[in-house]
């Protein structure tokens, strides 16, 4: 696959994105279940509100402190790898503003899901400062050099796959970065000296293991954070048993010279 294969923009104003209140007033991503016999019901058009689910995931994510230790500011350009669900793209929106730019990067295997191009292309018709682009990860190259990139729980699945090409992915994040750019990396921690097959078998990334991969990618360590670590989790366990953000996770704040 190219650099880019499809890419989606709407240039419409920025909708108010809230950042982390429990007290908003969700708005549910599907439509209710219809009676048993009858059509399925259609996806409800998105809504720049965050959904009650994201919403309640925030006591353990802790979205405020994490935004702001990777150093996420307005105006920004924010490259954010496996998107998911979106529940960091709409903060990251936010966080950058209506003079900033998230560009929302899907790989092939997550955009040929059914209805995840659709739902990420209405998303950022809603948000205004989000593009989509779906793309083959270790040839990436964004439009513009981004000040961030971002993954959050997605960093051991790049190392999964007959594909995978973690050598080749670092290089790319770290040559669409500006100079003094960031690669924020935050995942499941795995039992230190776990090595990649907890990759693999738990789903979990040894962070020794990460580090050296970006370091020898040319990024230096430039913060690390402890915010969301869990002492009590057993690491030497699928991530999925313990839930996945009541994990021990790790945050690295990876950065290019420059």
């Amino acid at each position: 696959m190219g650099e880019k294969t499809v890419k989606f923009i709407d240039k419409s104003g920025l909708c108010a994105v809230l950042l982390a209140s429990a007290a908003l007033t969700s708005v549910p991503a599907f439509a209710a279940m219809a009676p048993a016999g009858a059509p399925a019901a259609a996806p409800a058009p998105p809504s720049a509100e965050r959904p009650a689910a994201d919403v309640e995931r925030d006591a353990t994510r802790k979205p405020t402190q994490i935004i702001a230790f990777a150093g996420v500011k307005p105006g920004m350009t924010v490259g954010e790898l496996g998107p998911g669900g979106f529940y960091y793209t709409r903060l990251l929106s936010k966080a950058v503003g209506p003079k900033g730019k998230v560009y929302a990067i899907l790989n092939a295997f997550a955009a040929g899901r059914p209805g995840a191009l659709d739902q990420a292309k209405a998303l950022a018709a809603v948000l205004g400062n989000v593009e989509v682009l779906v793309a083959d990860y270790p040839t990436l190259v964004l439009p513009t050099k981004a000040d961030l990139i971002w993954t959050t729980e997605n960093y051991h699945d790049y190392h999964n796959g007959a594909t995978a090409n973690v050598p080749g992915l670092n290089k790319a994040v770290f040559e669409n970065l500006k100079p003094g750019g960031i690669f924020y990396v935050e995942d499941h921690s795995a039992a230190p000296s776990a090595g990649l097959e907890a990759a693999q078998k738990f789903h979990r990334m040894d962070e020794a293991v990460a580090k050296t991969e970006l370091t020898a990618a040319g990024f230096k360590l430039d913060g690390e954070t402890n915010l969301l670590r869990n002492p009590s989790d057993n690491r030497a366990s699928s991530n999925s048993e313990a839930g996945h953000f009541v994990t021990d996770r790790f945050g690295l704040r990876m950065k290019k010279p420059g």
